[in-house]
């Protein structure tokens, strides 16, 4: 691979002295305040950072005596990045409520956004700071490769503050003009937004080229600095991460709100409050779900494009020692598609009496596909065994389960679970209604045949991929079976709701009677969507080996190694366990003003107030009603 142009460097003498003498000079005194110094910080940092000179070169490396620079640097960045990830997930859907209770005229769902954006503002500033943090971090660690990124992306560096700041505007413009602008400026409002999930998109997408150009660098030639930022930026898998992690954070911010409103839900002192924790935490489920279910699909073009830029990289993570990783995504996905579909039939159990009677077999076949197809995720392709074990099979590779452990059946598996998980939420919109419509029987007769040749069609495609050529099968079968399972999700959704908007009810939607082990549940889901992204995040870092910047710069410091796998777990169960803290503490900090709102009125009982379903809302259908 051709060496870059590393052109002028960067020297770091004084500038965390610099940078301690501006703290006594501001003194924020709230959420706003810490955000603004931040991102004053943060600019004037870089700017001296790009003043090169030679000081910076004497040094490559320093250490943390007892913890390890790694160490330090693995913890403080994953604490930011799963923070950032909430914080950017969370806007989408706020968003999205607050549009759909616009449009309903529901005040519940206006509520309900500004209870997902009240969670945002607690964790903005938490976010920011761990940001500050790992920024001098890595400056004082590694600087030798800091000042060879800021010498190629010094300009986004500045476009990266300045869409901090537009953010940081936004984000308390939308919070706290949410009351004064109801009615006529609800649009600007809304307007509002808008922009504040553009500012977030940008923020995310920005670092994420620093981040993809170590492990996908490209030739920079010679050329002024924007020229030069912007060829770095646009390396091959760039816009894959994009997709896969704004995906990623949906999906962690819904199921992090699901946790929130499941742990409320427990400690709902009222009927009134259950039923609104347990609607909350349905509404986190269902954003949760519907993020997860497209998440593969961005995860294997991501592979793909790995691969396709170098195949070493792509075999030392699939093939090589980051292999069993891989066995250990499959648990975590395969709990999480467990944990979210029982969710749901936990819904129709509790929330709509005497549908468990019609979906009775369906789910126990929905249970056995799903565990069927996680014993075939989890197999691995060589197996541990000992010495008498390996000569008994033959080799590594056990006769019959073998051939589960290849990513032929792999694939075939995880389109499955995720047909079985979407079925779940069609079964759940459907339950306790009845069609009306005179052409439903034909609509359902064409839904439930085309599931059943979308299933064939993928376990044809999957087994047929064992007789071609690797690849055949990933160009084409595999993109086949992924396009097989799209083309039910777009079909059935529109045409469900459309039969659902007419449909009659015949039960009557009950809120509030969900079993504890419901809001168990929802915290479970966001555990594991947590330990995901924290072993999901270890691996891509691992995939560079050696390389700070993959066949670039080489990494000459005394943790030139990759972490063994069960060092690697514990850092990841630490990660999972810190953040976890972090959650418990913004939850608290975002339930201290509602103590003492109410008034006595208030806190007298009142009759149940039951709320309808936000999927039929959602999706385009009316709220379900009293038969």
């Amino acid at each position: 691979m051709k060496r870059f142009n590393e052109g002028s460097h960067m020297k770091n003498h004084g500038i965390i002295e610099k940078l301690k003498s501006l703290v006594p000079t501001v003194k924020p005194s709230s959420l706003f305040g810490w955000s603004v110094f931040w991102a004053l910080v943060l600019l004037p940092a870089m700017v001296w950072a790009q003043d090169a000179a030679s000081q910076a070169m004497s040094v490559e490396y320093r250490d943390i005596p007892g913890l390890g620079s790694r160490n330090v640097v693995w913890v403080v960045a994953q604490q930011h990045l799963l923070l950032a990830g909430f914080v950017l997930g969370v806007p989408i859907f706020a968003w999205v409520c607050e549009i759909v209770g616009w449009k309903t005229k529901e005040a519940r769902y206006d509520k309900l956004a500004k209870e997902f954006t009240k969670l945002l503002t607690s964790a903005y500033a938490t976010t920011a700071l761990f940001g500050g943090i790992l920024l001098f971090l890595l400056i004082g660690l590694y600087p030798k490769l800091m000042a060879y990124l800021s010498d190629i992306f010094f300009p986004t560096f500045i476009v990266y503050c300045l869409l901090f700041l537009l953010e940081t505007v936004t984000l308390y413009l939308y919070w706290y003009g949410w009351d004064s602008m109801q009615g006529n400026r609800k649009t600007f409002h809304l307007f509002l937004g808008f922009l504040l999930n553009v500012f977030a998109l940008f923020i995310m997408i920005v670092p994420n080229a620093w981040a993809t150009f170590q492990a996908s660098p490209v030739v920079v030639g010679d050329g002024t600095a924007i020229e030069r930022a912007w060829a770095a930026t646009w390396n091959p898998t760039w816009w894959p991460v994009n997709i896969h992690r704004l995906i990623a954070n949906v999906v962690l911010g819904g199921f992090i709100c699901g946790a929130y409103a499941g742990i409320r839900y427990l400690l709902a002192a009222s009927q009134e409050e259950r039923e609104h924790y347990d609607w909350m935490g349905y509404v986190g489920n269902f954003i949760g779900v519907f993020g997860m279910l497209p998440l593969p699909f961005a995860g294997y073009w991501l592979m793909r494009e790995i691969y396709q830029y170098n195949q070493q990289m792509g075999i030392t993570l699939m093939g090589g020692f980051l292999a069993w990783l891989f066995i250990l995504q499959a648990m975590l996905i395969g709990v999480l598609f467990l944990g979210a579909n029982y969710y749901f039939w936990m819904g129709i159990t509790y929330r709509i009496p005497g549908s468990e009677r019609t979906y009775r077999r369906p789910i126990l076949a929905m249970l056995v596909v799903l565990m069927v197809c996680l014993g075939v995720w989890m197999t691995p392709h060589s197996l541990v065994a000992s010495l008498e074990e390996a000569r008994k099979m033959g080799g590594t590779h056990h006769p019959l389960l073998g051939v589960f452990g290849v990513m032929s059946a792999k694939m075939t598996v995880a389109n499955l679970m995720i047909l079985v998980t979407f079925m779940s939420f069609i079964m759940y919109w459907r339950a306790g209604k009845q069609e009306t419509a005179a052409w439903a029987k034909i609509a359902k007769s064409v839904m439930g045949a085309l599931l059943v040749i979308a299933g064939i069609a993928v376990i044809v495609l999957g087994v047929w991929g064992y007789f071609v050529p690797a690849i055949i099968r990933i160009n084409y079968f595999s993109v086949a079976q992924v396009l097989i399972v799209l083309f039910v999700m777009v079909t059935f959704t529109p045409l469900t709701a459309i039969l659902m908007k007419s449909a009659k009810t015949t039960t009557e939607m009950i809120w509030g009677q969900m079993p504890i082990r419901a809001g168990y549940s929802l915290v479970s889901n966001a555990v594991m969507v947590i330990l995901l992204m924290s072993l999901m995040g270890y691996a891509r870092s691992s995939s560079r080996v050696h390389w700070h910047v993959y066949g670039v710069i080489r990494d000459t410091s005394d943790y030139a190694y990759s972490p063994a796998l069960g060092y690697a777990a514990a850092f990841m169960s630490l990660n999972t366990f810190v953040f976890c803290l972090l959650v418990a503490f913004i939850f608290w900090v975002a339930t201290m003003g509602d103590k003492g709102k109410k008034s006595p009125e208030q806190e007298q009982p009142e009759p149940a107030k039951i709320p309808g379903s936000v999927a039929p809302a959602m999706a385009g259908g009316a709220p379900r009603e009293k038969a």
